[in-house]
């Protein structure tokens, strides 16, 4: 487990994010999240995450970032850049900190002993021989 804190995550991911997004216009506009909000309630989204996952997709994480986007909107470029950085980089900090799919399974140290098996006798019913 990652002995990281919140704070020390959410620094990372900030620094990162100010990296991939140097400019306030490299951040998604409002209509672009809008946008993403309505494509995740469509049929086909919501039919592949019941095959996948056994559930429809929640799409209140893509409505409550529109309605953030709406609440910076009337902000200086660089402010509002800025709350949605630190926004994006608390997200990305719970999921780093986080449970996982990672979570369950531990790492092997050395290999499976007699694994993989030495083929030393002859199969039952392999009557095939290379001449």
């Amino acid at each position: 487990m990652s002995t990281t804190t919140f704070e020390t995550a959410v620094k990372q991911e900030e620094e990162y994010l100010r990296a991939v997004h140097p400019a306030p216009e490299d951040i998604p506009g409002c209509m672009k999240l809008f946008d993403d909000f309505l494509s995740c309630n469509i049929l086909g989204p919501q039919l592949k995450s019941l095959y996948r996952y056994g559930h429809i997709s929640k799409c209140g994480p893509k409505l409550d970032d529109f309605k953030f986007c709406m609440s910076i909107k009337s902000l200086h470029p660089e402010e509002k850049r800025d709350a949605w950085t630190r926004r994006r980089a608390e997200w990305w900090a719970h999921r780093r900190l986080g449970k996982s799919s990672e979570d369950v399974w531990g790492i092997r140290t050395e290999p499976l002993k007699g694994f993989p098996p030495t083929r030393t006798d002859p199969v039952p019913g392999d009557s095939a021989t290379i001449d």
